[in-house]
């Protein structure tokens, strides 16, 4: 038997008990916890349908059985009595909560291989779901759902228009569709998936979300969720904890104020314009301009007026010399809104009409005004008033649970976010403003709040939920059912070793003392280098964070480590945005599945991407090290307060209620975001692979205690490091003759196929897997559009590769016949193409080798508000290269905005483009630019640099909207406004009135070649705008 059969009996069981029961699973991944849960709640549910069967057969039968072979009695119970309900209607429904969508698919994929077919729904966002060209092609999602609403409510969107009648086809009703599937689906048949994902709800038995939408007492209503009865079941558990906290908690910063202030008063003025006009026409008998927002103007004035009173309440506030903030009682919040006149009383009209401005502007067209300090307004106090007062009642002033729950703390805003323009009389103006937090550190408060929803039974289950009695402590509601499994391997399919030292004798320690030191990093990269060299196929390398990451791999670069462990295993690094995560992973796949190679490293950190929902099952991840103990920002507030909350805890509930110390849940949060990254190996019974724990602080028995209950009993420390090497190639050894080859899948998902490791079997695959690479690495080839090149040093005539180089890379090795460039796309293409080299497919691949750090670092800067932006600048010629081999700044910009545009909003850029040069419609571009450029200060710079395919009459215009929007011009002249025909001429004549030498051109636009001759062809044939 399966030891996750276990987790099925215990789930059928505590459901068969009644209403109420709750139980927390813990099972390791590859236990078959997923399968066992979903069979056992479907199977549950169809005997519960059974019982009613049988009681309405009884009951029309008077007794007697209508099939003497088979009693009723075999159907399910005919007595009212367990299950208690005579009607089809009360059957409960089954919500299954995961973190993530891709989570998500995974447990529908494994639903679709039982012989269960219940009616499937599996809800998202519009970001995921929406389909309509206009409202997808805008970057902010807040603009998206306002979009949406504006259309539906209009009833101007034709696909939500056909939800009705495209509801009942068959495609929908009868198949178990996952994301990918409803919106392939519903562009089939045009109807709207997410409405579509809303229809489907009503009659699903089984309702898959992530589960933010259930703790999320915002979400929750947003997607009219229905708990009355149901059986929720939240996978990934181990998460549950600090979504409960953060659904219940905000952050209101200056900007938030700041940018809902101005938004208002852009409302206020435009609701101005409306009266004067009004007047104008009552004056002269004219028909009066009408207005889609229904507020008066007194209204938005008080709403102004308590956003400026809250400011200043919260300016008001004394904060410490030391920096450290000032931290207050829970129910201090109560107060501090009241001084703004928000209370229980005020709130509901309070909500509806901010709803009806945000409604309003969101949905207005032409360029982009910010509705997030709105939109964040209005959720602030919703989490602070989400207590129902009865018709009649006070109010309470001090509530108990909020003070026992929550604590109100206010810091310095270290934030370097530019504020937008503003108001002149608001506060957050002034350096040094102050964020008001609202912090849970009860996950028990939103826990209780879904009990109050009337859920019939919570079902708890991870791979790392240990312990559970502290687990379920905090959780403050009952489980009577618990269950702990054990793994299914055996001895001979893992292998787990402590590092306390490096090849060359140096501890290993990530401690904060000694992370950053240049001994510990260079023994790291020993130690990896030498790991690489015996473990097979996959190695996955987790950090504690982004930062020490970083830090590490430049080190290596610099030092020469790195190319010696990119020689046996190109690495592939974890990028911290989520656009390019997808290309880089299906590349490391690739790389795996390549024919006579030594695999690919992937580097990531604890808590990202990687760790926590990928499956790198079978030759994906046959090692993983964890390089250190990633524990929480000691001195971060929230992580003080929440120790002192713990603490605190403890000590008024006594030591019998078995509550973690501070200490404990410190660290308990670095084990568990371990043990989740070594669960990413060894993930079927079939499956073996090695850990390696290279930190020294695995040594203690305190450490190595809160490892995995099946990684235990195997842990050994070495001494010696030679030993090390030496068992782990014993162990591959001995597991590759004991254990099955892995099943070769040509089509997977989530985890890329496995490469049999015989001769054989390589050669009939390798036709197969070649033009596999081929097609993967032409989809590679996209990451140019996102990354650039780390200018990695080449043993090639010992020069530096250029930015353009990295498109080498990834270009499919064909024949491409010589053709003038139809558009901008096709330009952008030819440009690199005449750049591209001869290499061997190896090499490419291994190109994707650490593309994401200089990226991310830039972009970590951007959101600090750094002033390190993207920077626009020619392509500097190859030492010795000819002319042809440097990239315009046409061309440079175009990577440039490829790099910070997803491809769809990229595509609708360069639409722009070619619908301005058909229209001569400069107002048109600029509010399309706004949608791309104008929403982050870090994208303002491309704004400015589109500066170059302006026509000559439209420049002016075009500078003066770029100061509006963006806060600077792009350096502006009269002679910029000559036409190119005339400047040429100029230059030609050097008896020109005007002349254009080189140099002067480059001042035209402060360093930007993009005048020049040689620039203005290339831009000419790209563009042809001018």
């Amino acid at each position: 038997m399966r030891r996750g059969d276990g987790a099925g009996w215990r789930t059928t069981a505590m459901l068969w008990k009644g209403e109420g029961v709750n139980g927390v699973l813990e099972s390791p991944t590859g236990t078959g916890k997923t399968l066992c849960l979903l069979c056992a709640t479907l199977a549950w549910r169809q005997h519960f349908k059974d019982s009613i069967t049988a009681r309405k057969i009884q009951e029309r039968m008077h007794g007697a059985e209508m099939f003497p072979d088979r009693p009723t009695a075999d159907w399910g119970s005919g007595e009212p009595g367990a299950q208690g309900s005579a009607y089809y209607s009360d059957i409960p429904k089954i919500i299954y909560a995961s973190r993530t969508h891709s989570q998500l698919t995974q447990v529908i994929s494994e639903l679709k291989q039982t012989m269960y077919r219940p009616k499937v729904s599996v809800l998202g966002s519009r970001e995921q779901l929406c389909i309509h060209p206009d409202v997808k092609k805008q970057e902010n999602n807040h603009v998206k759902v306002h979009m949406c609403r504006s259309k539906v409510s209009t009833r101007s969107c034709h696909y939500y228009n056909n939800v009705e009648e495209k509801s009942t086809e068959k495609d929908l009703t009868t198949h178990i569709l996952d994301i990918e599937d409803l919106v392939k689906n519903g562009t089939k048949h045009r109807a709207c998936p997410y409405y579509l994902s809303r229809s489907l709800k009503q009659q699903a038995d089984i309702i898959f979300m992530p589960y933010n939408y259930l703790l999320d007492q915002k979400s929750r209503k947003a997607h009219n969720i229905d708990l009355k009865g149901t059986v929720v079941i939240f996978d990934e558990a181990h998460n549950v904890e600090r979504m409960c906290e953060e659904s219940a908690s905000f952050d209101l910063t200056p900007y938030d104020l700041a940018s809902g202030i101005e938004a208002l008063d852009l409302v206020i003025n435009e609701l101005t314009d409306n009266l004067e006009q009004k007047h104008i026409s009552a004056q002269f008998n004219m028909e009066a301009p009408s207005s889609s927002l229904n507020v008066e103007l007194e209204d938005l004035a008080k709403v102004k007026g308590a956003l400026l009173q809250l400011e200043n309440s919260i300016d008001a506030i004394t904060l410490p010399a030391n920096g450290n903030g000032v931290t207050k009682d829970g129910s201090y919040i109560f107060e501090l809104f009241a001084t703004a006149g928000i209370t229980y009383e005020t709130k509901t009209g309070l909500l509806e009409l901010l709803d009806q401005i945000i409604q309003h502007v969101g949905g207005s067209s032409g360029v982009f005004t910010n509705t997030l300090g709105l939109q964040k307004l209005s959720d602030i106090i919703q989490i602070i008033y989400n207590i129902e007062v009865p018709e009649g009642s006070a109010a309470p002033t001090k509530n108990l649970q909020v003070s026992k729950s929550y604590k109100v703390h206010i810091h310095l805003d270290n934030s370097q976010k530019k504020k937008p323009r503003g108001d002149i009389w608001s506060n957050s103006r002034k350096q040094g403003g102050k964020v008001l937090s609202y912090w849970c550190f009860s996950p028990g408060y939103t826990m209780h709040d879904l009990v109050k929803q009337g859920v019939r039974s919570i079902i708890l289950t991870s791979g790392t939920l240990c312990p559970l009695t502290s687990f379920t402590m905090e959780m403050q509601i009952p489980f009577p059912v618990t269950l702990e499994n054990p793994h299914v391997i055996e001895k001979h399919q893992i292998w787990v070793g402590v590092v306390p030292q490096g090849p060359d004798g140096a501890q290993l320690s990530s401690a904060f003392d000694r992370r950053f030191s240049t001994d510990y990093l260079s023994s790291l990269g020993k130690t990896i280098g030498n790991i690489a060299r015996v473990v097979p196929h996959g190695l996955l390398v987790f950090f504690p964070s982004y930062p020490v990451m970083d830090k590490s791999l430049e080190f290596w670069k610099e030092n020469g480590l790195s190319s010696r462990i990119d020689d046996v295993k190109p690495m592939f690094v974890e990028p911290r945005g989520k656009g390019m995560f997808t290309e880089i992973i299906d590349a490391f796949y690739e790389r795996i599945q390549a024919p006579k190679n030594s695999g690919a490293s992937f580097f990531a950190v604890c808590r990202g991407k990687a760790s926590e929902g990928l499956d790198f099952a079978d030759c994906n991840g046959r090692g993983v090290i964890i390089t250190g103990l990633p524990f929480p920002p000691r001195m971060d507030p929230r992580v003080i307060l929440k120790m002192q909350f713990l603490d605190e805890m403890r000590r008024t509930q006594g030591a019998a209620e078995k509550y973690l110390s501070g200490q404990e849940w410190y660290r308990q949060q670095a084990s568990r975001a371990v043990n989740q990254a070594i669960g990413r190996v060894i993930r079927h019974r079939q499956d073996y692979g090695a850990i390696f724990l290279c930190d020294h602080r695995f040594s203690k028995s305190d450490a190595r205690a809160q490892l995995p209950s099946w990684v235990r009993p195997y842990t050994r420390i070495y001494d010696n490091f030679g030993h090390i090497i030496r068992d782990v190639s014993q162990f591959f050894r001995v597991a590759q003759k004991i254990m099955p080859p892995p099943v070769s899948k040509a089509t997977q998902k989530d985890k890329g196929p496995c490469v049999s490791t015989s001769d054989s079997e390589l050669a009939s695959n390798s036709s197969f897997a070649a033009s596999r690479i081929r097609e993967n690495l032409k989809k590679a080839k996209m990451l140019d559009s996102h990354v650039p090149s780390l200018k990695r040093k080449r043993e090639e005539g010992g020069r530096m590769e250029t930015q353009s180089d990295f498109c080498e890379g990834y270009e499919e090795n064909t024949d491409v016949v010589a053709r003038r460039p139809a558009g901008l796309l096709d330009a952008l293409d030819h440009s690199e193409k005449r750049l591209q080299g001869e290499q061997s497919s190896d090499e490419k691949i291994t190109r994707l080798s650490t593309l994401s750090l200089q990226y991310d670092k830039r972009l970590s800067e951007e959101n600090r508000g750094s002033k390190k932006k993207i920077k626009i600048v020619q392509n500097k010629a190859l030492e010795g290269g000819s002319p042809n081999k440097k990239m315009s700044s046409a061309s440079m910009f175009m990577l440039s905005v490829k790099q910070c545009l997803s491809q769809e909003s990229y595509n609708l850029f360069t639409m722009a483009l070619t619908e301005y040069k058909k229209s001569d419609d400069l107002k048109s571009l600029i509010t399309k630019l706004c949608t791309f450029f104008c929403h982050e200060p870090g994208k303002h710079v491309l704004m400015r640099g589109f500066y170059q395919f302006i026509r000559p009459h439209h420049k002016k215009e075009f500078d003066s909207a770029c100061k509006k929007f963006t806060g600077m011009g792009c350096g502006y002249k009269p002679e910029h406004s000559i036409p190119r025909v005339e400047r040429e001429r100029a230059q030609a004549s050097s008896d020109s009135k005007v002349t254009f030498s080189e140099s002067s051109s480059e001042h035209l636009n402060h360093g930007e070649g993009h005048l020049s001759s040689e620039s203005l062809k290339a831009n000419n044939y790209m563009l042809h705008l001018q």
